[in-house]
């Protein structure tokens, strides 16, 4: 297993800051919230690093803050790898329903860097034993996510590459805030469980459309209406149903690409 390089920040007065970014945490009524801020640890994730793997027992949670985004990703015993869901400020890693011995079945993996707060799953689940409201929050929560990872096996099973693509790039967009994705394309390629070269040739033809731009290390979304409109249902229908399940998770709006 890899070991973690998640580090402290230089100071946990940065956790009432990261709190209000997370927003399954930002919903949160303050008597609840009062459950969880003593045990809630800010760290700094970074690229690459994998949270668990498969096996492992998730002793730790993590809350996603700001752009930073992990994913839930299966390894095949030839290596091969796709990603089953992708997690970002709206939500949360770990230990979220279950008690006891909690043996994580996907590996989870930072895709984008950035700051999250963390908490020892135990503190959590004590923390649900205390609040009813809690405890229907994160059973919400699972739901939510449940849906998203449904949703991507039929996605993967009937729709185009290219539909997939701009699916993720929307997906990916709302958890970032900003047009400006700092992701490769490798490890694009590697998500969408494809060859490199295959997800080059669709970058290359939703570059051409004026939908994206990219250099190296980054995509930029140009056309985020324009994008919607080639990507399959799969992206409204994980977002409705999670806006159905959550209403009180409020969403963050759309920055827009720059000009140029």
């Amino acid at each position: 297993m890899k070991q973690p390089l998640t580090r402290p920040t230089e100071s946990n007065a940065s956790v009432g800051h990261h709190l209000v970014s997370n927003r399954l945490l930002a919903s949160l009524q303050p008597r609840d919230r009062a459950l969880l801020d003593p045990h809630l640890e800010a760290v700094t994730l970074y690229q690459g690093e994998v949270l668990f793997e498969p096996g492992d027992d998730v002793t730790r949670t993590y809350f996603p803050c700001a752009s930073t985004m992990a994913s839930f990703v299966v390894v095949m015993q030839s290596g091969r790898a796709a990603e089953a869901a992708t997690v970002g400020r709206e939500g949360a890693l770990g230990g979220i329903v279950s008690s006891g011995y909690k043996p994580a079945f996907t590996r989870a993996e930072v895709q984008i860097p950035g700051p999250a707060l963390r908490i020892e799953t135990s503190r959590l689940e004590d923390a649900k034993e205390r609040s009813a409201t809690l405890r229907d929050l994160f059973s919400r929560y699972a739901d939510a996510l449940l849906a998203q990872i449904i949703q991507s096996v039929a996605c993967n099973a009937l729709h185009s590459l290219e539909a997939r693509c701009c699916r993720w790039l929307l997906t990916t967009q709302d958890r970032v805030n900003s047009a400006e994705i700092p992701l490769t394309q490798e490890a694009l390629a590697e998500m969408l469980g494809v060859q490199r070269t295959t997800v080059t040739s669709v970058a290359r033809a939703l570059r051409a459309r004026g939908l994206i731009r990219y250099a190296r290390g980054q995509i930029v979304i140009l056309d985020r209406a324009r994008l919607e409109g080639a990507a399959c249902e799969c992206h409204s229908a994980v977002k409705q149903h999670f806006d159905r399940v959550l209403p009180e998770v409020k969403p963050q709006s759309i920055l827009l690409a720059p000009d140029g």
